[in-house]
């Protein structure tokens, strides 16, 4: 009796403390859940003193505008340090990364991409879809390494059409149309049209624009198994390109190493009416006193775009910085339309923002529309680490073929070949 009564007494006493603790547990539980979703809903970390940032030479002037907006918004203090994009700014993360010293954020050429996440210096960013909406799709696509994204975007280039207004009224809609121009104005050291065709750089986008391609594209994800610049496509581009060699519409000079060269000095001493080049020759040509246009390049005979290749310089967060969630927010904020709008007009640099192509600041300026426009036919240069074995293979490619050596399916093939080769030898069990 005792015991049965003890053992109601505690079961008494038991059901009591529950329902006086039930409650309060449940409100902990709730403030915990609430505070786990605020957490969650800001998406951030605690805000760092500073953020380090390593920008291009000479061109701090375009972010220190950005850094200052940036500072009055979030109270973060950022410091920039200038360095040559093309190799220092890779080569420096290699050794500072491990050492502790490396920054939170650096702008790097879009092809240098595969290699540096590939060596563990970038991480993946994670940003929402309205913000690359304000991104054109190529650029984006240049940002991407095995379907993942590691940056946004800056500013573009890519090669367009180019003509000496004295010589040429205005650009040709096709190509169909400039092949005709280009024999009529062909005469002696005159020539109508010229671009360094067995340059693979320049000849892509005939190749591409005819059906060809270097790596599949799956979905952000390059398969270095799938190479398309041997098929039916790529063999009319080829044919088209010699076609310009062999009727004599490119000067002997134009193939090899001092191809480039020598398509700048005859434009530039108003021995060419037109040519194929980039915004970067842009300032040597008028410093020579020559009153050019531009515009994107003409369409093919097939009615697509010359699919030219396009480099993109972009902003990116490190493996190494301890605040991933505020560098994530310093790049979305300088590549913003107002910040990629003030960067273009101190530095010139033609950033891929949507909105900004029909702003009067780019629309009005005949090269930076002119390179704008061409950038959304154009095809970002290949990010992975295998790209380094296409450029030999076809150059020597594209030089038998200028030459007339060698029928485009031929060399083509041969090329193809030594390319599977070279990544199968050079980049096993990627």
């Amino acid at each position: 009796m005792k015991k049965s009564l003890s053992i109601f007494m505690m079961l008494v006493l038991l059901l009591g403390l529950l329902a006086a603790c039930g409650p309060d547990r449940e409100a902990r539980e709730q403030s915990t859940e609430g505070e786990n979703n605020n957490t969650e809903n800001q998406g951030e970390e605690p805000k760092p003193e500073k953020l380090v940032v390593w920008e291009d030479v000479d061109k701090g002037i375009a972010l220190e505008p950005a850094i200052e907006s940036f500072e009055k918004e979030y109270g973060i203090e950022v410091e920039y340090q200038e360095l040559n994009m093309a190799d220092k700014i890779r080569d420096q993360l290699r050794l500072d990364g491990p050492a502790g010293n490396a920054p939170d954020v650096v702008t790097l050429p879009h092809d240098q991409i595969g290699q540096v996440v590939t060596e563990g210096l970038l991480q993946e960013i994670q940003v929402d879809d309205a913000v690359l909406d304000t991104f054109s799709e190529s650029s984006i696509s240049a940002q991407m390494f095995d379907g993942k994204l590691y940056g946004l975007p800056k500013s573009t280039e890519t090669p367009v059409f180019i003509y000496n207004k004295a010589l040429m009224d205005q650009a040709p809609e096709t190509m169909d149309e400039l092949y005709e121009q280009a024999k009529e104005l062909t005469s002696g050291d005159q020539y109508g049209f010229i671009a360094v065709l067995d340059d693979f750089y320049m000849a892509h986008g005939y190749i591409a624009g005819m059906g060809g391609y270097v790596f599949k594209d799956n979905d952000g994800a390059l398969d270095r198994n799938d190479i398309g610049l041997n098929n039916e496509g790529a063999i009319a581009g080829a044919e088209f390109i010699q076609k310009w060699y062999a009727d004599g519409l490119f000067p002997s000079g134009i193939i090899g190493e001092t191809g480039g060269a020598a398509r700048d000095g005859l434009f530039n001493e108003g021995n060419a009416a037109s040519v194929m080049n980039g915004p970067w020759a842009l300032q040597g040509m008028k410093d020579a006193g020559i009153d050019v246009g531009v515009a994107p390049m003409p369409k093919l005979p097939n009615g697509e775009p010359v699919k030219t290749f396009m480099g993109v310089k972009g902003w990116h967060v490190t493996q190494f910085t301890k605040n991933p969630y505020w560098a994530t927010k310093f790049i979305e904020h300088i590549t913003n339309e107002e910040n990629a709008k003030t960067r273009f007009e101190l530095t010139q640099e033609i950033p891929p923002v949507k909105s900004l192509i029909d702003d009067p600041i780019i629309a009005e300026n005949e090269a930076a529309k002119a390179v704008a426009e061409q950038s959304q036919y154009a095809i970002p240069m290949p990010n992975i680490p295998e790209m380094s074995e296409v450029w030999s293979p076809m150059a020597s490619a594209l030089q038998t073929i200028a030459t007339g050596k060698s029928d485009p399916k031929a060399a083509l093939d041969e090329a193809v070949e030594t390319i599977k080769t070279n990544i199968e030898t050079n980049h096993p069990g990627n």
